[in-house]
């Protein structure tokens, strides 16, 4: 087994109490509201939301892929952190065992956020994770992002 480790920092207006909150605690809920064609649903499978919970994340219609399942890992309210994996789901393939992903919000100087990722990629093998391939599932991720901060811009007193 490899692994192979990418990381990831960008900035939002947003500071992070708030943008956890809709980001972290609440995504499941709002993400399908105002990204439908790309999440339409999350539903937990297992647990109730701490560490060990299982969700399937079900995409969109006429999304590449219909499902994910997501097992937390870690979850720390104060200091604005996140870890889960991708344990199962049909975008996976017999190269991929799981993909660990640890998200960090720190304030920035300007009263926003630095929002700082690390995703790790166990293989099955001797396989190599291209840059590409991460690079689309980045994107995406980055348009659902936008999408959380336009909401928040939008509606001021949400996750206050």
């Amino acid at each position: 087994m490899g692994v192979f480790t990418y990381e990831s920092q960008f900035t939002s207006t947003i500071p992070p109490a708030r943008l956890f909150k809709a980001f972290v605690l609440d995504a499941d809920n709002l993400i399908p509201k105002i990204a439908p064609q790309a999440i339409k649903s999350a539903k937990i499978i297992e647990g109730k939301g701490g560490p060990g919970t299982i969700k399937k994340i079900t995409f969109g219609e006429g999304y590449q892929f219909n499902y994910v399942k997501h097992q937390v890992e870690g979850i720390d309210n104060d200091n604005f952190t996140y870890n889960y994996s991708l344990i199962e789901g049909d975008a996976f393939s017999e190269k991929i065992e799981k993909i660990s992903y640890e998200t960090k919000l720190v304030a920035s100087a300007d009263g926003g956020s630095i929002i700082k990722n690390t995703s790790k990629y166990h293989t099955a093998g001797d396989v190599e994770i291209k840059e590409e391939h991460v690079k689309e599932g980045k994107e995406k991720a980055s348009g659902l992002f936008k999408l959380i901060e336009g909401y928040l811009h939008a509606n001021p007193d949400a996750y206050n």
